[in-house]
C-alpha cells in the first residue's frame, strides 16, 4: 500500500484501500506490487463521450462460448482454447472457428437456457452504464462472442448498440459454423474509429473496457483504456488496468 507520489492533487478513493485516481501531469512513483487499484490521468482529465467495451468477462462474469460448450459435455476442452486465445497465444478468428465447430447439433433453444441459466451481470456494469449515459455518452457493447447475447446484454444495461458474431442456424440447430465475417481484434478498433467520426469526438474522449487480446488494439486506441481483470499479455500492454476492484472503480475515473 505505500507508495511516493507526486500528483497535482490527493488520490480519489472510489474505496478506501481497493481503488484510487491521481490526477497529475507528472508519474507517481507507486510500488510495483502494490494491493490497490490506480488509474493516471491528465490533469484536467478529458470528458468520455463514448464507451465502448467488450462483453464475456468484462460486462458479465461468463465466456458465453465456454458455458454453450457445456452443454455438449466440452467445456474443459473449449475453455482451455479461450484461455490461450483470449492471452494472444492463438489466431482469434481460428480459435472461434474451432470451438464453435464443437457445438454443431446444439438445438437453438440452449441458447436462451444458457443466458437464463448461466449469465450475469458483471458487479458494476449496469452503474457504469448509467453513469456515462447521464453525462450523454454513447455506448456500444463490441464482442467477439455472439449477436444472440450480446443483443440481450445491451437491453439488459441499456447500451446503445451493440456488435458481434453470428451463430449459423439451420433447421432449429447450430450448424457449427460462424457467419463470416468473423469480428475480432481488427473489427473492434474499426468499430471504435467509425463511432469517433460518427459522434465527432477524438480518441482522447473514448473509455474502452476489456481483458483480451483482441481488445488491446481498442484499448490501445482509446484515451483511456481499460485492462479489466485481463489476461498478462493484455495487462502488460495496457494504458490502465484494475485487477481488485469491479467496474464501479471505473466510474471514479470517467466522472
Amino acid at each position: 500500500m505505500a507508495a511516493k507520489l507526486q500528483a497535482q492533487a490527493p488520490p480519489r478513493w472510489i474505496k478506501q484501500g481497493i481503488a484510487c485516481e491521481f490526477l497529475t501531469n507528472h508519474e507517481p512513483q507507486i510500488t510495483k506490487h502494490q494491493s490497490f487499484d490506480y488509474l493516471i490521468q491528465p490533469h484536467p482529465k478529458p470528458h468520455y463521450k463514448l464507451l465502448i467495451t467488450d462483453m464475456d468477462s468484462t460486462m458479465i462474469e461468463q465466456e458465453c462460448i465456454d458455458e454453450l460448450a457445456d452443454f455438449v459435455g466440452k467445456k474443459a476442452h473449449v475453455s482451455a482454447i479461450t484461455e490461450r486465445a483470449m492471452n494472444g497465444e492463438l489466431d482469434f478468428a481460428e480459435a472461434l472457428t474451432e470451438r464453435v465447430a464443437l457445438l454443431a447439433g446444439l438445438p437453438e433453444a440452449v441458447l436462451q437456457q444458457c443466458f437464463d441459466e448461466r449469465i450475469t451481470l458483471m458487479p458494476g456494469a449496469r452503474e457504469l452504464v448509467s453513469h456515462m449515459k447521464r453525462s450523454g455518452a454513447h455506448t456500444v457493447l463490441v464482442s467477439g462472442g455472439f449477436t444472440f447475447f450480446t443483443s440481450r446484454v445491451r437491453a439488459a444495461l441499456g447500451m446503445d448498440e451493440d456488435f458481434s458474431n453470428t451463430l449459423e442456424i439451420k433447421d432449429g440447430k447450430l450448424t457449427g459454423n460462424v457467419t463470416p465475417p468473423i469480428l475480432g481484434k481488427e473489427a473492434k478498433l474499426a468499430t471504435l474509429e467509425a463511432k469517433c467520426q460518427e459522434l465527432g469526438i477524438s480518441k482522447d474522449e473514448v473509455l474502452a473496457i476489456g481483458d483480451g487480446a483482441n481488445d488491446l488494439p481498442m484499448l490501445l486506441a482509446a484515451g483511456l483504456g481499460i485492462a479489466y481483470h485481463a489476461k498478462p499479455t493484455v495487462r502488460a500492454q495496457a494504458k490502465a488496468q484494475l485487477n481488485h476492484s469491479d467496474l464501479n472503480a471505473v466510474i471514479l475515473g470517467a466522472a
